[in-house]
């Protein structure tokens, strides 16, 4: 059997097992958010921080509710990374500078993991478990109120109410998150991921001297770190490494968790607003986009020319054999498409066109099928932009499930697509103008630009992997893409959320011969035309620079 058969088959086998998650996750989490019953854990946990889960929350409360828990994690996650050689478990490592505490706090709560040092090198047990893989669970839990959020707007009318944000949180949390993490945890513990708190050891004699590693609680944040869309990897090396990612099952069993909870949201997003078809809708649009950014990459990937290549059968540089390239491409592609940011392979090494996929991937807002609650609420987004464009060319009120996009609508969701790049290119701007950090790029020409251009992609678009050749541990970088992940998280959602309260006010309107069916494969077409061209039109100057420059050289 080829590599590419291989691959072909490995596809073939996780749309197999996605198929069979969907309904039954989609239809839970839809019950989850829907039930006015709380457990008795979760009532406990209100009770122990005060809060009033049945308390309804117009969109101004709720942002202030995610603003305000996101904002105490922030500063608890940089307080404990500034003291952690102080704390029992710190395997002796020194306490974080500041500016990489800062970005690093900012990359953990905002769902991102973009990491600028070398995990076991850095991070004691305290830090790894009570810090980082605590706000593996939260940050993935709040874009998956601020998505269920949405979703009530669009369900909800006369009325500005959005539901509360603390039941949401803490439900994403108990109800979804920690029962598929412990399952997951055992599977990965099982194919051989390590699971202790080892201190550090010497493993072997290598290149003539000693090679020493520390263990760590792996697996249960390696579950978590792909179930939720965060990224950050234990080692250096993240997924490629063998302690997070041993063998080839384990790998197709970590995309699989990258892409359960955000295809199966897609049903639960039907089940919340009445109609399944319209969230097998957006299922065609992500899945679509998906499926073509994976044959784009195995042609890139397969097909390159020269012997080497010829005879590997692909361009293996870059990654693991025991994955292959067929594995590591779909990795690639999923990793990119979600706000994940996990790698099993180095993105700098794929081939110049290969990279400039993984780098649009992200560009795309990461909505095929996109982060935890992220990528739902940003392909809804793009829908109603795509129902206004279409309302412009028949001379018509658009709407969007019963509710009219009008001038407040329209501004908001414009808002949303635009903060992002905005970003992306004017942080890419300031970077390639200053002197300081060009002497960070091990690479010029083409591939140093994208080496750019892909860490403020990354970070803007809170999915946290990089082109290795760049050193971003400097206070340039540290402080700009801290920025950077702080803004492209957090304005989006408020633009979602005052979204969400705009349409929850309004009367649903009726439907007659002219309304746009928003449940057929014509406006999934639309949608995915629509998409595309937006990110066409704004990233592909930068592309040129970059990507496309070193892809056609």
């Amino acid at each position: 059997m080829g590599p590419l058969s291989a691959g072909v088959l490995q596809l073939l086998a996780l749309v197999v097992a996605l198929g069979l998650a969907y309904r039954p996750l989609g239809d839970y989490m839809a019950r989850v958010y829907s039930s006015d019953r709380h457990l008795r854990v979760e009532k406990w946990i209100y009770k122990a921080t005060g809060a009033d889960p049945d308390t309804q929350m117009r969109w101004p409360a709720y942002v202030r509710a995610v603003l305000a828990f996101s904002l105490v994690g922030v500063l608890f996650l940089y307080l404990l990374q500034r003291v952690q050689g102080h704390l029992p478990g710190s395997l002796g490592f020194a306490s974080i500078d500041p500016d990489q505490a800062f970005n690093t706090a900012a990359s953990f709560v905002a769902n991102t993991n973009w990491q600028s040092y070398y995990g076991e090198q850095a991070m004691g047990h305290v830090v790894q478990t009570g810090g980082l893989a605590v706000q593996n669970f939260v940050s993935a839990a709040v874009g998956m109120a601020v998505a269920v959020a949405l979703v009530r707007g669009f369900a909800r009318s006369r009325t500005g109410e959005l539901g509360n944000f603390w039941s949401d949180l803490v439900r994403g949390t108990v109800r979804i998150l920690l029962p598929i993490s412990v399952l997951g945890a055992l599977v990965l513990v099982a194919c051989g991921a390590i699971q202790n708190f080892a201190g550090i050891h010497e493993v072997g004699q290598f290149l003539g001297g000693p090679q020493q590693w520390n263990g760590g609680a792996v697996a249960s944040q390696e579950v978590i770190k792909e179930l939720g869309t965060n990224g950050g990897g234990y080692f250096n090396a993240n997924s490629a490494h063998p302690f997070e990612n041993p063998t080839p099952f384990t790998n197709l069993f970590e995309i699989f968790l990258i892409l359960v909870i955000p295809f199966a949201l897609t049903r639960t997003f039907g089940r919340m607003v009445g109609s399944l078809k319209q969230g097998y809708a957006i299922l065609g649009a992500m899945a679509t986009i998906w499926v073509g950014f994976i044959a784009l990459m195995w042609w890139t990937e397969f097909a390159h020319h020269g012997p080497a290549f010829q005879i590997a059968g692909g361009a293996l540089e870059g990654k693991e054999t025991r994955f292959g390239v067929g594995a590591s491409s779909i990795f690639a592609v999923s990793t990119t498409l979600t706000s994940t940011g996990a790698v099993d392979s180095f993105h700098s090494s794929f081939t110049g066109l290969g990279g400039g996929i993984t780098i649009l991937g992200m560009q795309l807002g990461e909505i095929a099928p996109g982060g935890v609650g992220s990528g739902l609420y940003g392909m809804l987004i793009m829908a109603v932009i795509a129902v206004f464009i279409a309302g412009l060319m028949v001379g018509r009120t658009p709407e969007y499930l019963g509710k009219k996009i009008g001038t407040r609508e329209i501004k908001l969701a414009a808002c949303y697509i635009l903060i992002t790049p905005a970003l992306v290119l004017v942080f890419t701007a300031f970077a390639m103008a200053l002197p300081t950090p060009p002497h960070s790029m091990t690479n010029s020409g083409a591939h140093g630009f994208s080496e750019i251009l892909y860490a403020y992609t990354s970070g803007a678009n809170n999915n946290g992997s990089a082109f290795a050749g760049l050193n971003a541990d400097t206070q340039w970088f540290n402080t700009t893409i801290g920025l950077a992940m702080l803004l492209g998280r957090f304005l989006p959602i408020v633009f979602v959320l005052a979204l969400a309260g705009s349409l929850a006010q309004q009367r649903p309107v009726p439907v007659t011969a002219g309304t746009l069916r928003t449940e057929k494969p014509l406006f999934t077409g639309m949608l995915i035309g629509t998409l595309l061209i937006v990110s066409a039109l704004t990233y592909f100057p930068a592309l040129a620079l970059g990507p496309l420059a070193e892809g056609l050289a």
